[in-house]
Formats: C-alpha cells, structure tokens, sequence
C-alpha cells in the first residue's frame, strides 16, 4: 500500500467485544483495504473468544472455573502480558485498579434501579484482591472463590493490536475504533491528523465538548454514563471502588490520550477510581487529558490541543 497512486478512504463496521466497532484504511482499492481488514477483524474475533467473560468456551472462563475452585493454572505469553500489565495498574493506582473486582457485578444490577444490601457487597470484598492472588509467570494460583476480568483491559490491548497487525499488512493511514477505544495507524495521506469528537457525559448527541487532532497514538474514555442507575435522584455508575464495594462519585468522564491505547484506557479508568485527585494524578504521569465532573465542570489539558 506503499508507493505512488492514489487512495481512498474504506470503512469497515463490525461488532465486537459488547461494542459497535470500525476499521477505517485508506487504500488504492476496496480489495486491498478489505484484505487487511478482515485479518484485523478476524483478530479481534479471536481475542473476544479468548478473554470474554460471557463464554463459557473462553479461556478466561477456564481460568475462573479454577479461580472458584482455589487451584492454580499455566497461562501463554500473551495472557501473562495482559497479567504483568494488570498487576503494574494494581500498583500504580494503590489497589484501585483490581481486576478480580468483577465479583462485583452479582451484587450490582444496573438495570434494576435498585441498590444493593450492604451485607452482600461486603461478602464478596472478601473474595476481591488482586494481592490476593499468587501470580509468578506463568503459574496463577487463586483462593477458592476468587474470578478475574479482563474488561478493564483488553479492549483497549485489541485496539492496539489490530493496528499493529494493519501496519504490518501494509497499512499506513487509518485507525481502528472498538467501541469508543481509538488507536490511529498513521494520519490522512497528505499528513493530516484524524479529529476526534469527545462528547459530554450529561449532553447525549450534543454537540462535542471539543475535538481533538490526533497524528498517533491512542485515546480512550472512562465515565459514569454507559451503564447506570439513579436513585433518590443520585447517579451511580459501574465504575465501582475494589476497596468499598460502591461506585465512584466525583468524575463524569475522564478522556486520556496515549501512545498505546491500553495505557490511555487503564489511565482514564484510575482517574476515575482515584476521584479528586485523578486530574493531578494524569499531570504527574505527563498523559494528555479532559475530565467532566459531577457537576459539570470541564478540565483538563486536552482543552484546544493538536496533538501529534
């Protein structure tokens, strides 16, 4: 896809992971943009297979069937990659980003509209603890009862990986969209940036609270909107603290802009868990950002930026 000639944009919607999803390419045919994105398609249909939750055929179902049981379990490369970075986002956000808290999720229903006993958040957070888990690669051993979830994670790693696996194609210029989790392959032909919309959490279908242009890199959103409950007029997101048990309550949204995507997604979601102080957290860190609060007040550095 190299050399002299002229290229067109092709559009490649499919649906992966829970999320509406796009592979946009620039290419001098539709046979030729179709070619890589069918491998890169094909991939992130092997990764949902391999890390969805809601397969019993998964290999992270695997792993959570010995987990309930207290055994341990060899993992590959690529699962003990996803683990290694999972346990350096436990460390860096002081045990907020835990991704045995999924155990969470039987006591929070988001569609009910009603809230959870006290009594039964408490009983699971005996069962929640990534420093709980014996994990010296390749080798996970598990107290009885524990689960994993790589929801926190592995989208964003897919969005990365199918945009290295169109560049290594041949693609050069395009970007891999899964579900709101962006990883550019390289700007328009004529060096242009791709401009990305970052909506407000509160304002559905409003127009962008600012457009972002992004050269490379990745850029993923974390909020309290995709799935929720009001109560007493009091929103609770799915965000959920590993420590409490209870949905964050300070950010909206947190938007984070990165080299990788999986570093821009981890990032927003521990802004999110470390509430207040998430802003100054993503400052320390040097990582672009835009954040919406509770109350709507809007911040952050992403505020009228062309990022390259």
């Amino acid at each position: 896809m190299q050399g002299s000639g002229a290229r067109r944009l092709f559009r490649f919607p499919f649906k992966a992971m829970g999320s509406p999803c796009e592979i946009q390419l620039y290419a001098r045919d539709d046979g030729a943009a179709r070619r890589i994105a069918d491998l890169a398609i094909a991939d992130a249909e092997r990764l949902e297979a391999r890390y969805s939750r809601y397969r019993d055929d998964s290999l992270l179902s695997a792993i959570n069937r010995v987990a309930a049981a207290g055994g341990r379990i060899d993992v590959d490369a690529e699962t003990a990659g996803l683990l290694n970075y999972a346990d350096t986002c436990h460390r860096e956000s002081g045990g907020l980003f835990d991704i045995t808290s999924g155990l969470l999720r039987q006591a929070w229903d988001f569609k009910s509209g009603v809230l959870p006993e006290d009594g039964r958040i408490r009983r699971l957070l005996d069962r929640i603890g990534w420093h709980k888990v014996r994990w010296t690669p390749p080798t996970l051993r598990f107290e009885p009862g524990m689960e994993l979830d790589f929801g926190g994670i592995v989208k964003e790693y897919a969005a990365d990986h199918l945009a290295t696996l169109c560049w290594n194609a041949g693609a050069r210029h395009g970007l891999v969209n899964l579900g709101g989790d962006i990883r550019v392959i390289g700007p328009h032909p004529d060096g242009g940036p791709w401009r990305i919309g970052i909506q407000h959490p509160r304002r559905p279908g409003a127009e962008s609270i600012e457009t972002i242009a992004l050269h490379q890199g990745g850029v993923a959103s974390s909020g309290d909107y995709e799935r929720c409950i009001t109560v007493d007029g009091v929103r609770y997101g799915h965000i959920l603290n590993p420590k409490t048990g209870w949905p964050v309550r300070h950010m909206a949204a947190v938007t984070v802009v990165g080299d990788l995507c999986v570093v821009a997604g981890s990032a927003s979601t521990i802004a999110m868990l470390r509430q207040k102080d998430g802003p100054a957290w993503l400052a320390s860190l040097g990582l672009r950002h835009l954040w919406v609060d509770v109350e709507g007040n809007v911040g952050g550095t992403l505020m009228g930026t062309d990022l390259r």
